[in-house]
């Protein structure tokens, strides 16, 4: 009895020691700052006690003893990481985050949790919602475009189907991820001239082989958007629209808000034109919403759903190098239809631990129709058909975060996903197929002194092509620590592996003209991936930075005319090797709090090395370099973000490229352009905004894909209004 109640002395004089330390996360603009990682430390910052992630209205709170002394450690994407001290815990704490200097924005997407891009030692870059709000792009492929090492290749104009190149990959070699979904079809299939970026809180862009964390299709650069979340008391009215040449108009419309355990954004966005030209019109509509709610002071649950809807008017090859040999397509169009939606149960557990429990599902429905067989056309191979694509993937993930200590974090998680559809020719020439899919992966993190280590592993149970383990390893040491001028040499290495699933026609086979046989013996696709490089700071605010790539892809997957079937038909098969590899030169600078330029080039040598059914076309045959890989690129992002204005200036160079228009008219190659783009914007007043965007502002004629004459200039202005908030 006595020793119970000394037990429950000590509980209630522990209880009466203890008290609540409140934080509060705000930015620059004093706005406040939700989804922030906060590691509670001890006062000589080495220890970390807690860890907890800051509530739509920025705030978050530890239970601690009152004689003590502690320091914070924030963490927010988009911003340098910060740490604060505090002796006083009856008084909130408030901490101001500041821009980041070159090279050290806190990121997600390098290590699926919160850390400065410059501890993870790899090659990333970061667009926030200011700068999307800048830029105003109709589709992501308008804002990435401007970042290290993006190439694009874009089938027509507006709503054509944009391809990203990265680093010598195919298009294929991108996972694509939007709230936590990943949205590209099985196999790595993605249009990233129809994904829509309103409302879009920011956008990362990770290059390299990224399989360990993310799984199949991160060959070449993973590609990450969240939506953004509510953050007023007061509910928030956004609404405003442009217009411009080519009879364009875009509306748009959200509604956001926090109060008490609830967040929320819903918008809406309607972009329609008629395009360049006969059969150029394209439509795109966007609804979404995101939604939270904190079901305690440790647990948080968030739903996220977006629906969109596009048309468009496809030409088809006609121009070729401003040599017009045919008329565009007049009936041939596409359609998609895209819904996807998440909730993720977020649990900041006792002491160091935080759990992500996602489930999510994607549904894809893409049609590509002609109508005709056009005579003027024939030249093309212009014939009637009807490809259909209905994808639908779903599952879930699980992720736990343990932060040992404030130089170790260890990741560790599990996924599931069933992946089933149906592809082919309509009416009646379609392959359905199913596949379930199990996977483990863990990383550890590591930084002592003046050296960096990032080492992990995913191990993968596909039903397609069975078991597969892929590593990666990064290591960063700072030679030099800096002095006034030179603030700091640092240098990086990584090795990665990654793989790439089948798509379905390749697996289950497809119907059409030319029957594909199924190939359930198929591998995934390959790739061994290494990278070194050096990055010099100056004077903290700029930093040049020099980057070697090596990547070597193996069992491509091509179409083998002269398949097995005992009927007239072919395969797909494991038969293909090429090899990329070159350097990249960067250049990130904030010469002023409100202004920042980043600009790159990029030299990518490519080789075919097997490629033996490249029969009809020279140009895929081993020995030659990879189609629509630019030996030379470059990019240019100069950005000014006031209270009062802002504005832009977006550059895009690529050389010329081996290209081919695979009608056997003898056309091997795209010349090089310039595409420059502007936009700004002026605060009339703090809920009147007018802004204006110029694309291809210097009105240059380029095709990026051979025979698609990309858009001429193009102008749109228009007026933001806000009602409510603060």
């Amino acid at each position: 009895m006595r020793f119970f109640g000394i037990c429950v002395w000590l509980v209630l004089t522990t209880a009466a020691l203890a008290a609540d330390l409140k934080i509060k996360i705000i930015d620059p603009q004093s706005a406040v700052v939700s989804g922030a990682r906060i590691e509670l430390l001890d006062a000589n910052a080495k220890s970390v006690l807690a860890v907890t992630t800051s509530s739509a209205e920025g705030v978050a709170q530890f239970r601690v003893p009152q004689s003590l002394s502690y320091a914070v450690r924030v963490f927010a994407p988009g911003f340098a990481p910060t740490t604060a001290a505090t002796k006083d815990i009856a008084k909130e704490l408030t901490i101001q985050l500041r821009p980041a200097p070159a090279n050290e924005v806190v990121v997600v997407t390098a290590a699926r949790t919160p850390i400065s891009a410059e501890r993870v030692n790899a090659s990333i870059a970061v667009l926030s919602a200011s700068q999307l709000e800048t830029l105003n792009p109709i589709a992501a492929d308008d804002a990435i475009r401007f970042l290290p090492g993006a190439v694009f290749g874009t089938t027509g104009q507006r709503g054509g189907l944009a391809s990203l190149f990265v680093r010598g990959g195919d298009s294929r070699y991108n996972k694509v991820i939007v709230d936590g979904v990943a949205v590209n079809d099985p196999g790595g299939t993605f249009d990233f001239g129809s994904l829509p970026l309103y409302q879009s809180e920011r956008l990362e862009f990770l290059r390299g082989a990224q399989s360990t964390l993310y799984g199949s299709d991160a060959m070449s650069s993973v590609v990450q958007v969240w939506s953004q979340t509510g953050s007023t008391p007061t509910p928030e009215l956004r609404f405003g629209g442009d217009g411009g040449n080519f009879s364009t108009a875009h509306g748009y419309a959200s509604l956001a808000g926090a109060r008490g355990i609830f967040d929320y954004n819903l918008f809406g966005d309607q972009f329609n034109t008629n395009g360049q030209g006969n059969n150029d019109d394209y439509s795109d509509s966007l609804v979404g919403g995101n939604v939270g709610v904190a079901l305690n002071d440790r647990v948080a649950l968030r739903i996220r759903a977006r629906h969109s809807n596009s048309r468009t008017g496809v030409q088809g090859e006609w121009d070729f190098n401003n040599a017009r040999l045919f008329p565009p397509d007049a009936d041939q169009f596409a359609r998609d239809n895209n819904l996807l939606a998440s909730a993720e149960l977020s649990i900041n557990a006792a002491s160091r631990w935080h759990h992500d429990l996602t489930g999510f599902e994607f549904s894809l429905r893409r049609a590509n129709t002609d109508t005709l067989a056009e005579p003027a056309r024939a030249g093309a191979f212009d014939f009637p058909f009807d490809a259909i694509t209905r994808i639908n993937r779903a599952g879930f993930n699980y992720q736990g975060d343990y932060t040992e200590r404030s130089w170790a974090r260890t990741t560790f998680g599990y996924e599931f996903e069933d992946e089933h559809g149906v592809t082919g020719n309509l009416p009646a020439s379609v392959s359905t197929g199913i596949r379930r899919n199990h996977a483990v992966y863990g990383q550890q993190f590591l930084e002592i002194g003046r050296l960096s280590a990032v080492g992990g592993v995913r191990f993968v149970h596909n039903e397609s092509f069975g078991n597969k383990a892929v590593p990666r390893i990064a290591l960063g040491f700072t030679a030099l620590q800096g002095g006034q001028i030179f603030s700091g040499t640092r240098l990086r290495f990584s090795y990665a592996e990654g793989i790439k699933e089948p798509t379905f026609a390749e697996s289950f086979g497809n119907g059409g003209g030319f029957p594909t046989a199924p190939n359930p013996n198929l591998k995934p696709e390959r790739a061994r991936a290494f990278e070194a490089g050096i990055e010099q700071k100056f004077k903290e605010k700029y930093a040049l930075s020099a980057t070697y790539f090596n990547n070597l892809f193996r069992d491509k997957i091509d179409f083998n005319f002269f398949g097995t079937c005992n009927t007239f038909c072919g395969q797909y098969v494991n038969v293909n090797e090429a090899l990329a590899h070159g350097a990249e030169l960067e250049f990130h600078g904030r010469p002023l709090t409100k202004l920042s330029l980043d600009a790159a080039y990029a030299y990518t040598s490519t080789q075919i090395i097997k490629q033996p059914f490249a029969f009809f076309d020279e140009l895929l045959q081993a020995g030659h370099p990879l189609i629509r890989r630019p030996r030379h690129s470059g990019t240019l992002l100069l950005t000014y973000i006031g209270s009062r204005w802002g504005g832009n200036i977006g550059g895009s160079f690529v050389g010329r490229r081996a290209d081919s228009d695979f009608l056997g008219l003898g056309i091997n190659h795209a010349a090089g352009y310039a595409r420059v783009d502007l936009g700004a914007w002026y605060a009339f007043t703090s809920r009147i905004t007018a802004y204006a965007n110029v694309g291809n502002a210097l009105n240059r004629h380029y095709e990026e894909v051979v025979g698609y004459p990309a858009l001429s200039a193009n102008v749109r202005a228009g007026l933001r209004f806000r009602i409510g908030g603060e």
